[in-house]
């Protein structure tokens, strides 16, 4: 009996050890294949992790460089790196940036694109991202209906001649242009002004205004309203109707704009192309905003017209935008800090 159950109880031990020696092999074979998996895993989230951040980078390199308003600088840096040496007219520009700096509270800049849309850039970009809503004037009169008024209603044939930025002629396709653009212009401010999340508009502005072909049809729309504009006033003080703005009388004061066609064709059609705007239609561009626009005018320093508003008579209702420019010709946005 004793040997009887010696043997099972060996025959047991041994069944054990055959079957723990199968469940280690098991084990061992689990254990390499799922340390080979979790290093493959790593290994392959690794690999993704730095592919996505590469792409990542590239994508903001891409946008930034397609940014035709980039991210803010720090203002005494600009200055310095933008003016070095000794020269008279580097003194004096540091020195401006020094005081916009010390009195002003201008603490930052962001650069704008160097181009001949340059100041009305400036200026529509600060009134979108800061949520600035349609001007008065334009929430009552559908402004998709301007081309078409002024080339039906008022007979202004001649704006077939109209050039857009750097294309110089479009002949009877004008009017068709125009509308896309002022269609352009009133959902894009009507969506971006309707954003509340200062972070989401950023991000509209941003995409906005890192795409050529849609810019430019907001600045166009823009420069066809200051025409518009200028055919309403010029047509009330042939009429003698009401009395118009003051800065209409020294718009057409000048030999080069004496009537609506000349203004266009000696002004307008070149902005975007080989000009900017001058300083009578930036008064108009800020007064048709209902912006009050303050420049600070670098060259201008220890005079005073170093601080100009446009236009100089503004309601007090009016939102205020600020221009950063050292010629006259190009912007930059300032941004202030207390």
């Amino acid at each position: 009996g004793r040997h009887e159950v010696w043997s099972w109880k060996t025959a047991s031990k041994e069944s054990l050890c055959l079957l723990w020696q199968k469940v280690k092999v098991q084990l061992m074979l689990s254990m390499s294949f799922l340390t080979a998996l979790f290093w493959y895993c790593r290994r392959l989230y690794s690999f993704l992790a730095q592919l996505l951040k590469r792409w990542s980078n590239y994508l903001q390199r891409q946008l930034i460089r397609n940014l035709s308003v980039l991210p803010e600088v720090h203002l005494l840096g600009y200055s310095a790196r933008e003016w070095k040496g000794e020269t008279k007219q580097a003194k004096e520009m540091r020195e401006a940036y020094e005081e916009l700096f010390r009195s002003c509270h201008i603490k930052y800049l962001r650069q704008v694109r160097r181009d001949n849309y340059s100041v009305v850039r400036a200026v529509l970009f600060q009134i979108f991202s800061q949520g600035i809503p349609f001007p008065s004037w334009m929430k009552e009169r559908d402004i998709l209906k301007l081309p078409e008024k002024l080339l039906y209603s008022q007979g202004c044939n001649w704006i077939q001649q109209y050039s857009f930025g750097p294309e110089r002629y479009t002949g009877p396709n004008a009017f068709g242009k125009l509308r896309k653009c002022m269609e352009a212009l009133k959902t894009n401010w009507a969506e971006i002004s309707a954003t509340r999340d200062h972070e989401e508009r950023r991000s509209m502005c941003n995409t906005l205004f890192s795409d050529e072909s849609k810019e430019y049809k907001l600045y166009e729309a823009i420069k066809f309203i200051m025409l518009y504009e200028v055919v309403e006033a010029y047509e009330q003080i042939k009429s003698r109707d009401e009395p118009v703005h003051n800065l209409f009388n020294l718009l057409f004061a000048r030999d080069s704009s004496s009537d609506p066609l000349s203004f266009m064709m000696n002004h307008l059609n070149s902005i975007g192309d080989s000009i900017c705007l001058d300083q009578v239609e930036l008064f108009l561009l800020g007064y048709l905003l209902e912006v009050k626009i303050r420049v600070y005018r670098l060259h201008r320093f220890n005079t005073e017209e170093f601080q100009v508003n446009y236009p100089d008579e503004y309601r007090r209702e009016w939102n205020e935008i600020s221009l950063l420019t050292e010629d006259d010709r190009y912007y930059h946005i300032p941004l202030f800090r207390t």
